[in-house]
């Protein structure tokens, strides 16, 4: 079977063509990829029946856990992502057959929704990441300082005062401060600060570092730290090879070739229609040659313009159905 190619997916405009093109990757992962092929068959679920999005069977993100997710003949990869994970733990791995896709993917993205990485200086407070190898997040953040150009842009593991140096001096470019929960809050207790032309975006996790906050304690928290009115977000993970963004108010974007529905925690195979909360699936058509359709950990809520929020996490013992499906395997 032909697979669906990388720029048709990127050059998505409209409702309908993503619906097209999303179940054209359906039906080719449904063949192509021998995990989800055998998911499918688990759930008795024939594809050729399948020619609506919400009918689609998504994947339990913990299969990236114990199972290679590749979708194709091919069993090369260029590049494997990996999760953290605390001591005794498995890790999630994502086997990216072409890196091209996900820069593409990010690259297009962050275009849409902040313009080009040269009109800032972009400064990245990411210690849990940068301290292990492997990390999606990472890769990213590298690119996108490589592309900015600037002379300030870079990494701070804990160099906090060369940070508030930068952050303080005036420069022609906008700044992109990116960060980790925990370190963007240590930053703050810190250092003393009112940022102008900055935007401050945090990517979500304590690491166990600190005492989970809600997002509205954590955004009011850096808010006044900083001495800004909004705090952004992104929204990505190991297992997907899309970001969608929020621009302060906790209520995500996605780009045109990644979609988010809600399932009902009880019963994983129904969609629930938008402005009603439970597990947060995710359409990722970045992820031709891995799995483009996964059931995540996390609880949220959609609304009628393709936004979503997210509302938290389920704990293992809430995953319900789901668990059922990973038992099998």
């Amino acid at each position: 079977m032909t697979i669906p190619s990388a720029p048709k997916i990127f050059e998505i405009n409209s409702d309908q063509e993503f619906n097209e093109t999303c179940l054209e990757v359906f039906q080719f992962q449904a063949q192509e990829n021998a995990v989800y092929r055998e998911y499918l068959k688990h759930l008795n679920v024939n594809a050729g029946d399948i020619n609506r999005i919400e009918d689609i069977p998504f994947l339990p993100i913990e299969l990236f856990k114990s199972h290679k997710i590749l979708s194709g003949k091919s069993e090369a990869q260029e590049i494997i992502f990996s999760s953290s994970g605390t001591t005794g733990t498995s890790t999630s791995k994502h086997y990216v057959s072409q890196l091209e896709i996900y820069e593409r993917s990010f690259l297009d993205a962050f275009n849409k929704f902040y313009g080009s990485p040269k009109e800032f200086r972009i400064l990245a407070l990411l210690p849990s990441y940068l301290e292990r190898t492997g990390s999606s997040l990472i890769y990213m953040v590298e690119r996108l300082i490589k592309d900015s150009a600037h002379s300030d842009s870079g990494f701070f593991l804990d160099d906090f005062d060369q940070l508030r140096n930068i952050l303080s001096t005036e420069s022609d470019r906008k700044t992109l401060l990116i960060g980790v929960s925990f370190a963007l809050l240590d930053f703050i207790e810190q250092e003393s600060i009112e940022l102008k032309n900055t935007t401050v975006m945090e990517t979500g996790g304590m690491k166990g570092r600190r005492k989970e906050l809600t997002r509205e304690e954590l955004h009011k928290e850096l808010q006044e730290g900083f001495g800004i009115d909004s705090i952004h977000s992104e929204y990505g993970m190991t297992e997907l090879l899309s970001q969608a963004y929020s621009k302060g108010n906790g209520i995500f974007e996605c780009p045109a070739w990644m979609k988010v529905l809600v399932r009902d925690t009880n019963d994983p195979l129904t969609i629930f229609p938008a402005g009603k909360s439970g597990g947060v699936n995710v359409i990722d058509l970045a992820n031709i040659n891995s799995c483009s359709f996964i059931a995540t950990s996390d609880l949220g809520k959609t609304y009628d313009d393709g936004s979503f929020e997210i509302l938290g996490r389920f704990d293992y013992s809430d995953l319900r159905g789901c668990n059922l499906m990973v038992a099998m395997y």
